[in-house]
């Protein structure tokens, strides 16, 4: 994994949060990037629990500089709740559907 970073490839750890995450993999491995599962995205400004969850995953990923990601979002309000509570990236459907190859180039101009 050492080698894989040190090419410029990033390291993430997915759906942390749920399953079997371990803090020491954040201790031991070369991990650049935390992702927020979407179960606790999905009804994070009416659930305390979630958004107490979802604060501690962005300050511990900021504290060990490491990114933060959100998975899941979909609308304007869980956009504007994720930033107030630091994550740094936002990922979901809010932004975009998935696209093909062919309709991300023209979207895009990649």
């Amino acid at each position: 994994m050492k080698r894989l970073r040190d090419m410029g490839i990033s390291i993430s750890i997915d759906d942390f949060g749920t399953g079997f995450s371990c803090l020491t993999y954040l201790k031991d491995l070369p991990v650049d990037v935390l992702k927020i599962d979407k179960s606790f995205v999905a009804q994070i400004s009416e659930n305390s629990e979630n958004e107490a969850l979802v604060r501690t995953i962005a300050a511990l990923a900021d504290n060990m500089r490491m990114s933060s990601i959100a998975e899941g979002v979909e609308t304007s309000q869980q956009v504007a709740f994720l930033k107030k509570l630091g994550v740094s990236l936002l990922q979901g459907f809010y932004f975009s559907k998935p696209v093909t190859a062919s309709e991300l180039q023209l979207r895009y101009a990649v």
